[in-house]
């Protein structure tokens, strides 16, 4: 268990790395907020869950795992910690998006709403950053780094 966390916390000290990770998780937490307290137009918990599940078809565990990894996931990776279980969680949420709702609709995103959905562009882009930070860490500035450099 103490070799699991060690190498969940592990990172390069990277600015680059520091970056992709912030840039996640700022990207995310709009979305996660609006899913979760209602900001920036959202629906909050009741109504997210009530659509994910109702009108999508998603079990609940599935639509409650979306809200806190969109919520939680993107905070935990502008601070820095635990950034690599939260990549892997995008990863393979915004894969399942891929795969159930976007690849019908083709790459590109619904920019003029002439497309019956979105295409799944955007969701590359995700993936492309969470796995920079599953492979690589958090980054120079990161509270993963500085607990690794305490251990």
């Amino acid at each position: 268990m103490k070799n699991l966390f060690k190498k969940l916390i592990t990172t390069h000290p990277n600015l680059g790395f520091s970056i992709a990770r912030l840039t996640l998780g700022l990207v995310i937490f709009p979305h996660g907020a609006q899913k979760l307290l209602g900001l920036f137009g959202g629906y909050g918990y009741q109504g997210t869950m009530e659509s994910l599940t109702t009108q999508m078809g998603l079990p609940s565990i599935v639509a409650f795992s979306v809200i806190m990894i969109e919520f939680f996931g993107s905070i935990s990776l502008v601070l820095g910690i635990f950034s690599r279980f939260w990549a892997l969680s995008l990863v393979g949420m915004f894969t399942g998006i891929i795969i159930t709702t976007q690849l019908e609709h083709g790459f590109f995103m619904n920019w003029y709403g002439n497309q019956a959905g979105e295409g799944y562009e955007y969701s590359l882009l995700i993936i492309g950053l969470a796995l920079s930070v599953l492979l690589n860490g958090s980054g120079k500035w990161s509270i993963d780094s500085i607990i690794s450099k305490n251990k």
